[in-house]
């Protein structure tokens, strides 16, 4: 099979997949589901290439990976999360230098309501800018700056406070 040229349309769809990967599972907040989020993008971005203007392919590409994620919670589809620690025999490919910082990580991340989750991955960790974010969601430019600054601050505080050690003298 002939690998598309990076100009070409699957090229470029080709070219955002990590991208595209790292924001379904921050949306789905499992691997699994993020990956299906991801399969389901794909396919409907290919049969709608028709319809796609020739301007932003990252935010129209996006925008349609947001309206499945979306329409899945309306339907109700979406199966219902999976504890850590049920999954903690599961094997890790990388381990962090302080095993508990992925850990208490994700709880702070998962902790956050979608909207603002979905807010911080795409400015923080993709690097969007944030009209960008704003027209891929659907939501105004302000309203992007008070999620991005809720998140932050959420993500913070919640690390902040599993950093706490209490100290006893001894007797």
């Amino acid at each position: 099979m002939k690998t598309p040229g990076p100009d070409s349309f699957e090229g470029q769809i080709l070219a955002l997949l990590p991208s595209l990967r790292r924001y379904s599972r921050s949306l789905t907040r499992s691997d699994s589901d993020g990956e299906d989020l991801l399969q389901d993008c794909v396919e409907k971005v290919l049969s709608r290439r028709a319809q796609w203007r020739g301007l932003n392919l990252r935010g129209w590409t996006l925008t349609i990976m947001t309206n499945i994620y979306r329409n899945s919670l309306r339907q109700n589809v979406r199966a219902p999360l999976v504890e850590l620690d049920v999954a903690e025999s599961v094997a890790s490919t990388e381990s962090p230098a302080d095993p508990l910082e992925r850990s208490r990580l994700e709880d702070a991340l998962n902790s956050l309501s979608e909207d603002n989750r979905a807010v911080l991955m795409l400015v923080v960790i993709e690097g969007y800018s944030y009209q960008e974010v704003a027209t891929a969601l659907d939501i105004p430019i302000g309203t992007v700056m008070s999620r991005l600054s809720r998140a932050r601050q959420q993500v913070a505080e919640r690390l902040k406070a599993d950093n706490i050690i209490t100290l006893r003298r001894p007797k």
